[in-house]
């Protein structure tokens, strides 16, 4: 990923919109800028002639600065944009500039630029005006108002390419949005759009509206829903990069559109993946094709794009669900993807958050994909999926419940992938698993970092439909009426068995749970291991095994938890007498926590983490009660040894605690 350059269109009072209206003499500017008066008034508007500008404050006005030496000129360009500059800090208003980027006379080999540096540091956009020189050499002919000379038509067409081709470099390299207007009937309405979307639009806003539309997508079934599936699209869902696709369908059909995907130069570029990035791809959408010419294309590029079947059935079985949603957040075209779902008969159940259109009214990036699946997660209190396959897709993954890295054929995987995964996983910030799409790609770092995961999998497919609602009873696993629980059992409801006999009879216990019911409902996985006749073969471990906080309750709970430690020798053990004992740092980049107790403090400190309460034996008749008192408290399970009918409680000579550890004799 491209380092991101300083945003100049955050929501501050010190931004001051400024927009700069280009194009050849002749072109039409300030004829268009007397429509946008009269189209956008004044209110939240102010526009301006630059030469009107520089005749007000040159004095002789400008019959005086053309008779000026070229750097006096300069400082009296500089002078008009400060000018205009501090009037719209002033009263609040965008201003739009009509003005010149360079001069060029037929005669001469190149063009006078008279753009100084005060403009690029204080356009905020620039609107080119780009019509056909052809008719601008007419217009230059019957201008009635003014004597212009006469210029060639090739020469203007130079002329022109020359400044498009230089103000687009200069502008990504400032910040500063571009964007074309060419001839056209709707020309003003196109115009008086892109202004009013200027004057609008901040990061605030486009996450303010990114958010809305999430909200009015899943709003009818927010009551239902408990678990959100959101996926990335291009080369996530399908190994397509349905940009390109575009861009290659455009270049099809323009016969003058340069070859290539310009979206690789403009993210490769200074200004990397950042918000004035994206809103300059959706400008080059724009640029390309009006609304009827675009939906054409986006049908074009929408019949090449094939989903992986894997995803497709997924959805289909998601889709029969009530209380399971499914979302499309991605940095690409809304509009390909609505029709990529409908072919595939997923468009009423699988909603598409993307832009590529002002009229869409935001772009997606990567801090809205994070800030999407926050809002899921910690405001609708939904149990969060993600899956993504670069680097702009791990704020989201990072912030999901679980997280798929979507793995490609490797010669069109993303290549900074991998680095940026090491980086997350290294921090801490992120715990994930790999799908490999086609299933013979190689993966992606290695199984023990990334494990893989099959989307197929009925395992994979139960975890994901699992229900986790909020009123649901817990989870309880038991292995009550087994063999094993009853010859585990015996020495724990032996009176005579105490101390370490009894102590062992726990850590057995902790054992057995740990890999019969813990393992289960946790999750393995796939790792290799040396093999004693000298190849390496596969071997097994508890999935994120690393990431598990085991919290031995003392003093009763340690020898249970040390036999639950055994199976997962990798996992963080944790002492705790009370609930304080547990701090943040034991909880943070954990997947999940084995615990006797404490959940109420768990959550205070980590609203997400998966929580499985080890116990040797339940009361049945304590589960209605437990599901009351931790409602709210989602992904909480209990694995027991037995379920029990006995209200006993021991004490005293009979407590268990005083057996473990022979102090029954004590008052």
């Amino acid at each position: 990923m491209q380092a991101q350059t300083p945003n100049r269109h955050l929501n501050e009072p010190s931004v001051i919109e400024i927009i700069g209206l280009y194009g050849l003499p002749g072109s039409g500017k300030i004829f268009l800028l007397d429509q946008l008066k009269q189209e956008l008034g004044r209110e939240h508007f102010a526009f301006y002639e630059g030469s009107e500008v520089i005749a007000a404050i040159v004095p002789g006005g400008l019959d005086a600065f053309q008779k000026l030496e070229e750097l006096e000129k300069v400082a009296w360009r500089q002078l008009a944009i400060d000018k205009i500059r501090k009037e719209c800090a002033s009263s609040g208003q965008v201003a739009v500039v009509a003005g010149h980027f360079m001069f060029w006379a037929e005669s001469e080999e190149t063009g006078c630029q008279v753009y100084t540096q005060n403009d690029l540091e204080t356009f905020t956009h620039i609107l080119y005006m780009d019509f056909p020189a052809d008719v601008i050499a007419k217009r230059r002919l019957n201008d009635a108002k003014r004597i212009r000379l006469s210029v060639s038509v090739p020469h203007l067409l130079k002329w022109q390419q020359a400044e498009k081709e230089e103000l687009r470099g200069l502008c990504r390299s400032h910040g500063i949005l571009f964007s074309l207007l060419s001839s056209h009937p709707r020309l003003l309405n196109k115009a008086s759009a892109l202004l009013k979307n200027f004057r609008l639009h901040t990061e605030t806003h486009n996450l303010f509206c990114a958010e809305r539309t999430m909200d009015e997508a899943i709003g009818a079934d927010l009551s239902q829903l408990e678990t959100m599936l959101v996926m990335d699209a291009d080369r996530t869902l399908a190994a397509e990069d349905t940009g390109a696709l575009f861009w290659k369908a455009v270049s099809c059909s323009d016969a003058l559109m340069e070859e290539g995907c310009p979206l690789k130069k403009l993210f490769g570029g200074p200004l990397g993946y950042s918000y004035t990035a994206f809103r300059q791809a959706m400008l080059l959408y724009e640029e390309a094709a009006d609304d009827e010419k675009f939906d054409a294309l986006c049908q074009d590029v929408a019949s090449m794009v094939t989903m992986h079947p894997e995803f497709v059935s997924l959805m289909q079985v998601v889709a029969e669900k009530k209380h399971i949603g499914a979302l499309i957040v991605t940095c690409g075209l809304r509009r390909v993807w609505d029709k990529v779902l409908e072919r595939e008969g997923l468009s009423k159940t699988v909603k598409v958050i993307g832009g590529g259109r002002i009229a869409d009214n935001f772009i997606v990036t990567a801090a809205v994909k994070a800030a999407l699946v926050t809002r899921l997660r910690d405001t609708h209190h939904m149990y969060v999926w993600a899956f993504g396959d670069s680097p702009l897709d791990l704020g989201m993954l990072s912030m999901a419940h679980q997280a798929i890295v979507v793995v490609g054929e490797k010669q069109s995987r993303s290549k900074t992938m991998d680095h940026a995964l090491t980086s997350a996983f290294d921090s801490g910030r992120l715990l994930a698993r790999q799908v490999v799409l086609p299933s013979n790609a190689p993966p992606r770092l290695d199984t023990t970092t990334l494990p893989l995961v099959k989307l197929t999998e009925q395992g994979f497919v139960d975890s994901v439909l699992r229900r986790r609602s909020k009123d649901a009873d817990i989870q309880v696993h038991h292995a009550t009426g087994r063999n094993a629980a009853k010859l585990l059992m015996t020495p724990m409801r032996n009176a005579s068995v105490a101390g370490p006999a009894l102590r062992n009879s726990h850590h057995q216990v902790g054992w057995y749970l740990a890999v019969e019911l813990l393992a289960k409902l946790l999750g393995i996985e796939e790792y290799p291991i040396p093999h004693v006749q000298g190849h390496n073969t596969s071997g097994y471990r508890l999935l994120h095994e690393k990431h598990t906080s085991i919290v031995a309750l003392m003093r009763g709970g340690e020898p249970m938890a040390l036999g639950v430690s055994d199976a997962f020798p990798h996992a963080l053990f944790v002492h705790a007498t009370r609930p304080s004992d547990v701090m943040l740092h034991h909880l943070q980049g954990q997947h999940a926590v084995v615990l006797v107790d404490f959940v109420q403090h768990i959550r205070s400190l980590h609203a997400s983490i998966r929580i499985v309460v080890a116990a040797g034996v339940v009361q049945s008749q304590s589960v209605p009660s437990l599901t009351q008192a931790l409602a709210g408290h989602a992904d909480l399970s209990i694995v027991a040894l037995r379920l029990s009918d006995n209200k006993f409680t021991g004490t005293g000579t009979i407590d268990t605690g005083n057996r473990l550890f022979n102090t029954t004799h004590l008052p």
